[in-house]
C-alpha cells in the first residue's frame, strides 16, 4: 500500500486566539487559509473543507476559501468535505469547482453529500420530505455534466437542461468526484453504479465495521462494470507532543460542540470514558504523533483504504495548537504510518 494518500479535514471551526478569545468566522476562514499553506508545505496530499451553516462553523462555501488556498499553493490537492448537493444546484457546483480546477492548475476535486446537517434545506429553500430525491436527482445530473459534453436531462428538483453545455471546461477534461457516505448501503452501491471514488466517514465505533461497505462497493462496482477505485476514509483526531496533551486540549472542546450537537439530536451528553474508550479503540485518532499513526496504521491496514483525512479540528481549539497538529501530521504521523504500512 505504498501509494496511500494523507488529507486534512476542516469545517472552520472558530478557534481561540493566543488571549484565549474566540476569533470572528473572517479570522477562522483566514486561519485555515494558513494552515492549508503549511500542509502544502509540509506534503500534505490534500485538504477538503466541509460546508456547513451554523455558529460553530465558518466555512458556507468550501470552494471560495479553496480558490483562495490555491492562489498561495503549488501541490495540495484541494476539496470540499462534503459539497451539500441536494441544497445546491449541481450546474452551479460543476461551475465552481471547474473554476478552482483552473486556477489551481488542475488540483481541485469536490466530495458530493448529503451533509450531517440539514440547516441548508430550509436556509435555501429546500423541503426535507424531498431528502433523497434531491439527491437521487442531482447526482445523476451532476455525473453527466462530468463527461463535459451537452447536457440533457429532466427531474422533478430543478428545471430541465436540452442539449445545454457548461462552462468553463477543466483542462483534464474531468472534474475529480468523490462521493461522502456515512454509513448507508444503498448510498454505497449509488456511488458505484456511477464509477465515482467512495468517501467514508467513519466518525464513531471500530472502523472494522465499516469492512463490510468497501467490499460491497467492489461488488457492486464489478456487477455494474464500472471502476471500483481506491476508498477512502475520514475520521477526527488530534495531536500534540504527547498522549495527555493532545486529550486535555482536544475532549473540553469536542464535548462543547459535541452536546451541542448531540441536544439537537436527543443524545444523552458525552462521558469522558466514551471519549477515553473512543480514543483507545474507535475512530478517534488522538495522541502523539507515534500514538496516532499507530492507530491510523492499524485502521487503513484493516481496511484496505487508499486515503486517510483526518478530521484536524474540533471547537475552539487555540490557533498555536491547530497549527502545531498540522506540523506533527505532516512531519511525524505521515512518515510513520508509511513505514509501518510498508513493513
Amino acid at each position: 500500500m505504498t501509494d496511500l494518500e494523507f488529507g486534512l479535514d476542516t469545517f472552520g471551526d472558530i478557534p481561540e486566539d493566543d488571549a484565549g478569545r474566540l476569533v470572528s468566522d473572517a479570522a477562522a476562514i483566514r486561519q485555515v487559509v494558513e494552515e492549508a499553506v503549511l500542509a502544502d508545505e509540509l506534503g500534505v496530499d490534500a485538504i477538503a473543507l466541509g460546508e456547513h451553516h451554523r455558529p460553530e462553523y465558518s466555512i458556507s462555501t468550501p470552494e471560495t476559501v479553496l480558490a483562495g488556498i490555491a492562489s498561495r499553493t503549488s501541490r495540495i490537492r484541494l476539496g470540499s468535505g462534503v459539497t451539500v448537493l441536494s441544497s445546491d444546484d449541481p450546474v452551479r457546483v460543476f461551475q465552481r469547482f471547474a473554476t478552482v480546477d483552473a486556477i489551481s492548475n488542475g488540483r481541485a476535486e469536490v466530495i458530493l453529500g448529503r451533509g450531517s446537517f440539514t440547516e441548508s434545506f430550509p436556509l435555501f429553500g429546500y423541503d426535507l420530505a424531498d431528502y433523497d430525491v434531491l439527491f437521487e436527482e442531482k447526482l445523476q445530473l451532476f455525473a453527466q455534466l462530468l463527461d463535459e459534453k451537452p447536457v440533457t436531462w429532466s427531474g422533478t428538483t430543478r428545471a430541465a437542461l436540452d442539449h445545454a453545455d457548461v462552462y468553463p471546461k477543466t483542462e483534464s477534461g474531468r472534474l475529480t468526484t468523490w462521493v461522502g457516505v456515512g454509513g448507508s448501503p444503498q448510498s454505497v452501491v449509488r456511488t458505484a453504479s456511477y464509477g465515482l471514488p467512495l468517501m467514508l466517514a467513519i466518525i464513531g465505533g471500530s472502523p472494522e465495521r465499516f469492512a463490510p461497505y468497501l467490499d460491497l462497493y467492489r461488488r457492486a462496482a464489478e456487477q455494474f462494470g464500472t471502476v471500483a477505485h481506491p476508498v477512502g476514509m475520514h475520521s477526527p483526531g488530534f495531536i500534540a507532543d504527547t498522549d495527555e496533551e493532545a486529550k486535555e486540549l482536544f475532549y473540553p472542546r469536542y464535548k462543547v460542540v459535541r452536546d451541542r450537537i448531540g441536544a439537537l439530536r436527543g443524545w444523552p451528553p458525552i462521558r469522558r470514558e466514551e471519549f477515553d474508550a473512543e480514543v483507545a479503540h474507535g475512530s478517534m485518532y488522538v495522541g502523539s504523533p507515534e500514538t496516532v499513526a499507530r492507530r491510523i496504521a492499524g485502521a487503513v491496514q484493516k481496511l484496505g483504504v487508499g486515503r486517510f483525512d483526518l478530521i484536524y479540528t474540533s471547537g475552539s481549539m487555540p490557533i498555536s495548537a491547530r497549527l502545531k497538529a498540522v506540523e506533527l501530521y505532516g512531519t511525524k504521523v505521515i512518515p510513520m504510518v508509511r513505514d509501518i504500512v510498508a513493513g
